[in-house]
């Protein structure tokens, strides 16, 4: 497994040799740090952590600036990947031509919040008519018993709390990598607000 930590920055659209628009989102890649290595022996696995933009050295707390080893400088973001193939070392940076010959990214990042909502844009659920005469429109209906237990069931869809989750969409294809640019292209849309932050894998299911 591959993977490094990067930034969405947007949709656009490009057009293929053929003449079809692809809709693709941008994401920058930053290089990333490689802040430790763990082994199997030290640690009990194997992994690589992974470091990714820039922080003030007055605003790092000795605890957190204790987990980088001398020469390498705090970052603001620490990922692990566990199972990394490839033999870097402690100080090397790893950029956008990790994924040089890939076909297929997994994306993982935290979806846009919606606030509170109701059951029909939560959930899906279609409502009653909106006909005259009709008392039930976007309510989620009847959603416990008369008698015992008395109480609604465990994970009964009801209102709340929407979005803000963390996801991830497999098998994005990828269109373009441009290395100047320092961007990687991807057919589809990735969750998340422009500017948040990424982590982008090779694909597990391809």
């Amino acid at each position: 497994m591959k993977g490094l930590i990067a930034k969405k920055v947007g949709m656009t659209q490009v057009f293929d040799e053929e003449g079809s628009l692809i809709p693709v989102t941008v994401i920058h890649v930053e290089p990333n740090v490689v802040v430790a290595r763990k082994t199997e022996d030290a640690s009990g696995y194997d992994a690589m952590v992974l470091g990714f933009g820039e922080i003030k050295k007055n605003r790092t707390a000795k605890p957190y600036a204790g987990q980088f080893s001398e020469g390498v400088e705090p970052t603001k973001i620490l990922k692990e990947f566990r199972d990394f193939e490839g033999e870097q070392v402690v100080g090397d940076k790893i950029g956008i031509e990790l994924f040089d010959g890939e076909r297929y990214l997994d994306v993982t990042a935290i979806s846009k919040g919606k606030g509170f909502q109701g059951v029909v844009k939560r959930y899906g659920f279609h409502g009653g008519h909106r006909t005259h005469g009709s008392k039930f429109h976007r309510e989620p209906g009847s959603t416990g018993q008369c008698t015992t237990p008395g109480h609604s069931f465990k994970n009964t869809k009801l209102p709340g709390r929407m979005g803000g989750d963390k996801v991830t969409v497999q098998n994005l294809q990828v269109v373009k990598v441009d290395p100047e640019l320092k961007v990687l292209m991807v057919r589809g849309a990735v969750p998340g607000n422009n500017g948040s932050t990424l982590i982008v894998k090779t694909a597990v299911k391809k």
